[in-house]
């Protein structure tokens, strides 16, 4: 009994209203993009390695779904063009085909092809079939051993790991209900058993309930298929690749082709019964209580005894057990979330830390025990909340450093470089926004890398260094920062060159004394470069520019070192987050400054006494160390005499420890960031604002670039 479910699903998807649609089309798009990026990290790995069959099959697995879903929802043209590249690939699984540069460059091409389809579907633009069809003919040159062939063999001619003996399986597909929801149409799947072999489909129809009853967009249907084929059981589960969390499959070998099994008995239908468990050895039992036992039936026959009955109870809870334990771990899934709704409740929590700061300030005020019993209790609820959503936003690192592995192959071919990247620290988390303008800056420093910093292969081997060049990428946690390091072995940095050029483009003036690093800090500058030609790579003095904006807009810093002959290193320091900090609320006359908690390690009183015996420095004698320290008030330029009693704030950076003088320390604030006007953006040692409880402004120190300025001040 078989029939085309396409009947009753086409009135389900007629029924659909366009809004539903177009929420399912925006979740395959969205699913469809995560998969493009495992397979591009995917394809990289497989060209490092491969012999790595595991990376191969999640290779294989993630374009059969993107061209299953791709089916559903009707953009044919990835359909399409994806069945090309899967069919490849399965020559790739069974052995017929080798990895090579040029298949790795194909997949690379047919990974960029379909995003640039799904880009258009978006848009509305036109798909450029021309570049589809290069890469189709190109897949055809690679099958046909060089020889164009237009005629893609039939994904049903798979050949999996085909093996000569013929092997019987028993597969038992029973759909969950839900699966026409889900686009898929069984009857497909059975189309595919059908060309694996000699086959027999038997329906299992007797979950279907009263025409009066009847869900029409629910499936009631199981099937068991009887398969004999050369296929092996590999190969059949690919067949429930896009449908195995929709559905339960079970995959037996009942037969094999073999001289003594040919000889032996088949088995008898108790046996069968058992075996696909349909009924239990009790359940046999008890009809047959008026009749020879089975189990005597069963030893008659010099099949089974006792023991092997047990024996197959015992497997057959074991196996019901795992796959509930299997039920359960895929029900506590993950949901997908806007970014829009997540950016709207931080915002919300950042409102909520703002007016629990009022509430505290308010009830300490007025000192009354119930009031203040309730502030605390909203303080530590909106504190677990803030930290809460904040780790919400927090992602790994890993998915910005993976696209920089495609950037480096294909610009390291581009220019006749061999170049390594390695990565590490990429399970380091970052808030989204952070990582999301992140990628530009940094996509900047590693261009810049591969054309100025590493030399051609022969160059470096004359130089007595190997013919690949290396550049590193790491990512490591410093407090409530994040340090990522780019690093090269190159040919480092000329400081005689960038000077000239500097010179050359009045930057700077000849008689300028600039120390090494003031020199290498010109390299950020508007339209400098040292590039004699402009090429599509670098040459027009922007890259680095732009590294660096982008860097300060997120509040970081970045910082450039170079020794010529080994090779340089930028180093970037940056928030973990853009929108909550801990912060130490200080107070200078009338003015209320937040420092960041994660840099204060303790506070220290500072008298008049202690500054006299100092002789006019800025230093303090903290437990037999000395600690130099910034005023505030004079950084600031802040009018008024600082009171007889100042506090120091002692900071630490990069294992330098630093102090800063207040007036007063007030004590541990949560702070609200908020950024300043265009007016006020330049202006100098301040990151940005927040508002205290009493509704006054505080502003934001930004201690790390008043620290590098008076060291440069102090040294120049």
């Amino acid at each position: 009994m078989d029939f085309n479910l396409t009947d009753v699903l086409h009135p389900i998807i007629a029924r659909k209203t366009m809004n539903d649609l177009n929420e399912l089309v925006a979740v395959y798009n969205q699913e469809a993009e995560e998969l493009l990026v495992q397979i591009e990290e995917t394809v990289l790995d497989l060209e490092g390695c491969t012999d790595d069959k595991e990376a191969l099959n999640r290779l294989f697995r993630a374009f059969h779904t993107i061209k299953g879903s791709a089916a559903m929802f009707g953009l044919n043209e990835i359909a399409d063009f994806t069945h090309h590249v899967e069919t490849t690939l399965d020559k790739v699984r069974s052995g017929v085909l080798k990895i090579s540069k040029e298949l790795i460059d194909l997949i690379l091409k047919s990974r960029d092809h379909i995003n640039s389809i799904l880009e258009c579907h978006k848009t509305g633009c036109q798909v450029n079939l021309e570049t589809g069809n290069s890469i189709i003919s190109g897949l055809n040159a690679l099958l046909q051993g060089g020889k164009q062939n237009d005629a893609m063999p039939d994904i049903s001619d798979r050949t999996c790991d085909t093996v000569k003996q013929e092997t019987t399986y028993r597969i038992r597909f029973m759909p969950f209900r839900n699966i026409f929801s889900t686009g898929t149409d069984p009857a497909h799947l059975l189309d595919e058993f059908r060309a694996m072999g000699n086959c027999r489909i038997i329906p299992k129809t007797k979950n279907i309930p009263t025409l009066q009853d009847l869900d029409p967009e629910k499936c009631y249907l199981a099937w068991d298929i009887i398969l004999t084929t050369q296929n092996n059981a590999n190969c059949i589960k690919d067949v429930f690749i896009f449908v195995e969390e929709n559905c339960e499959f079970t995959i037996d070998t009942i037969d094999e082709e073999d001289e003594l099994n040919d000889k032996a008995p088949v088995k008898k239908l108790g046996e069968i019964l058992v075996d696909r468990k349909e009924m239990s050895v009790e359940e046999i039992n008890e009809v047959l209580h008026k009749q020879k036992r089975i189990g005597e039936l069963l030893v008659e026959s010099n099949l089974v005894d006792k023991q092997t009955v047990e024996s197959a109870l015992v497997e057959q809870e074991h196996i019901s057990s795992v796959r509930e334990k299997r039920r359960e771990e895929k029900s506590s899934s993950t949901i997908r979330v806007s970014s829009d709704k997540l950016d709207t409740l931080v915002d919300l929590v950042g409102e909520l830390v703002t007016v629990q700061a009022s509430l505290s300030q308010y009830s300490s005020n007025h000192g009354d025990p119930n009031l203040e019993l309730i502030a605390e209790e909203v303080e530590r609820l909106t504190s677990e909340l803030r930290d809460n959503t904040m780790n919400i936003r927090m992602m790994p690192i890993s998915a910005t450093f993976s696209n920089f592995k495609r950037l480096v192959r294909d610009l390291s071919s581009e220019l006749g470089k061999e170049i390594d990247l390695i990565t590490e620290g990429a399970e380091t988390e970052l808030d989204k926004t952070v990582i999301e303008r992140l990628g530009d800056p940094l996509m900047h420093l590693i261009r810049n890398s591969l054309d100025h910093g590493i030399e051609s292969p022969e160059k470096r081997e004359a130089a007595g260094k190997p013919r690949k060049g290396t550049i590193s990428l790491k990512a490591e946690h410093k407090g409530a920062h994040v340090v990522i390091t780019v690093n090269d072995d190159g040919a480092g940095l000329n400081a005689e060159t960038i000077r000239a050029k500097a010179i050359e483009k009045k930057l700077i003036t000849g008689d300028e004394n600039l120390s090494e690093k003031e020199i290498f800090a010109l390299i950020f500058a508007p339209g400098f470069s040292t590039a004699d030609r402009v090429s599509s790579v670098s040459g027009r003095g922007v890259g680095m520019d732009v590294a660096r904006k982008g860097i300060d807009a997120l509040r970081g810093s970045i910082e450039l070192n170079s020794r010529k002959g080994e090779g340089t290193t930028v180093t970037i320091q940056l928030p973990l987050t853009l929108v909550i900090v801990e912060g130490l609320l200080v107070k200078i006359e009338e003015s209320q400054f937040i420092l960041p908690l994660s840099i204060v390690k303790e506070c220290i009183e500072l008298s008049r006494e202690d500054e006299l015996q100092s002789h006019g420095r800025d230093i303090a004698n903290i437990r037999g160390e000395i600690v130099p320290y910034i005023k505030l008030r004079r950084e600031f330029e802040i009018k008024g005499e600082a009171p007889l009693l100042q506090q120091i704030v002692i900071t630490e950076f990069d294992g330098s420890r630093i102090g800063f003088v207040v007036d007063k320390v007030i004590g541990e604030h949560q702070t609200v960031i908020k950024s300043l006007g265009r007016l006020y953006k330049d202006v100098r040692g301040i990151s940005g604002a927040t508002i205290l409880g009493d509704g006054n402004v505080a502003l934001i120190v930004d201690a790390q670039k008043i620290f590098n300025e008076v060291e440069a001040a102090e040294t120049h």
